[in-house]
């Protein structure tokens, strides 16, 4: 066995386990620079980070936070085309279409229906959200806004995508679950006419936001799945580029510099659009503001991926080892309630202050706040993931292997 051969044999492997240990790090940091922003808009805390000679505030990632959301999608997208591109880099078949339906819905709906089901039960109808101006229930526009979650088409509409009580941060698994019906289709297209399926994602995206831009209230329509295939299409390309230079490519020092600068490059770039974003004011040029950078963004996320997989050892360590490990595990989790939690926790008047705003005028309520915002949803997340979502994927998966 050649060393290129065994090298390719132990890449091969890890994607069986269905882990790139730099990607834990990858996705941790993503979602929780998002759960920042939505902690910071409850908070205003604003942190700096301060050494002997640097000093650097945190503002522009927090006020912007939002726009890694769009990482996340692309992690997505290269999560999901690797199998694709790792089966062709070999000659064998494309993963089937029905297996990776079922390990997506197993993914997802059984968190996602728990959650659900949580914010009707305990947020929702104990609030009100559905009662009409006499206080009666609105049995009807609870039961859209539920099936609208329910068939993950809650995007579609503006009582289930920014009136609906139920989560707000769900948005995001309704444009992923759209994207999984279409994606073994679009990846079978992407095997076989790699640049023409791109550029056509690419041109979508693009066609799709230049109408959006002409539009008076940009609200319901800049997120939705069309404005994101772009996102997706820079994810699967850095897929296919990954496994194509993971066989190809002998791993030395001098290809380790070269990516750790790319990785250096792609971050700060990443930032500069950061920062551009964060000094937008009002939202429909936030939104218009994101849109303009989103293909920018996303490719910038591609090469620090490229970065983190290929670049110094430091850096993998760094984002790929037990910690970063246990955070991608919960992330999914995290994602979800991390924001329903710090609203709550607010209107609970957690922790308890003497001013009416304490998010304006009481600094040390600030920080404590944000510390029982992250520190509580990591442990509701731990709880979920570890209690409900891990033992179901576990027996699922045992199903799909005595099927296959």
């Amino acid at each position: 066995m050649t060393e290129l051969t065994k090298r390719y044999n132990d890449y091969t492997q890890t994607e069986r386990d269905g882990r790139l240990p730099v990607l834990d790090g990858a996705r941790a940091l993503f979602v929780l620079i998002v759960a920042g922003y939505h902690i910071w808009q409850q908070s205003w805390l604003t942190p700096r980070i301060t050494l002997p000679g640097f000093s650097m505030s945190l503002d522009p990632l927090l006020r912007s936070g939002y726009m890694w959301v769009d990482a996340m999608l692309l992690l997505s997208g290269f999560l999901l085309y690797l199998p694709f591109a790792e089966a062709q880099e070999r000659g064998k078949p494309s993963p089937g279409v029905w297996r990776f339906y079922k390990k997506r819905l197993l993914r997802i709906v059984p968190s996602y229906y728990l959650c659900v089901l949580i914010m009707l039960l305990f947020v929702a109808l104990p609030e009100g959200s559905y009662r009409n101006a006499d206080g009666t229930l609105n049995a009807w526009y609870m039961t859209r806004d539920l099936l609208a979650h329910a068939t993950f088409t809650h995007t579609l509409f503006p009582f289930s995508y920014t009136g609906s009580p139920l989560n707000g941060a769900l948005w995001t698994l309704g444009v992923e679950m759209q994207f999984y019906a279409l994606f073994p289709l679009v990846a079978r297209l992407f095997r076989k006419k790699p640049a023409l399926t791109y550029s056509i994602m690419v041109a979508a995206a693009f066609v799709y936001r230049a109408w959006v831009k002409t539009l008076p209230d940009t609200t319901l329509y800049f997120n939705q799945l069309p404005a994101q295939l772009d996102v997706y299409a820079n994810g699967m390309l850095a897929a296919g580029v990954y496994s194509a230079l993971k066989r190809r490519m002998k791993p030395d020092r001098w290809t380790r510099a070269l990516f750790t600068a790319v990785l250096c490059a792609a971050a700060f770039g990443m930032w500069t659009l950061v920062q551009a974003q964060a000094g937008t004011n009002g939202y429909e040029n936030i939104r218009l503001g994101q849109m303009n950078r989103r293909f920018g963004f996303s490719a910038l996320t591609a090469l620090l991926l490229m970065g983190l997989l290929y670049g110094a050892r430091p850096v993998r360590l760094l984002l790929g080892n037990r910690v970063t490990q246990f955070l991608s595990a919960i992330s999914f989790q995290f994602y979800m309630w991390h924001q329903v939690f710090a609203v709550q926790l607010k209107k609970w008047n957690i922790p308890a202050s003497e001013s009416a705003e304490p998010w304006r005028y009481d600094p040390e309520w600030r920080l404590l706040y944000v510390l029982l915002c992250f520190a509580g949803a990591v442990g509701i997340s731990a709880l979920v993931t570890y209690v409900f979502e891990q033992p179901i994927a576990r027996r699922g998966r045992r199903k799909l292997q005595k099927s296959a």
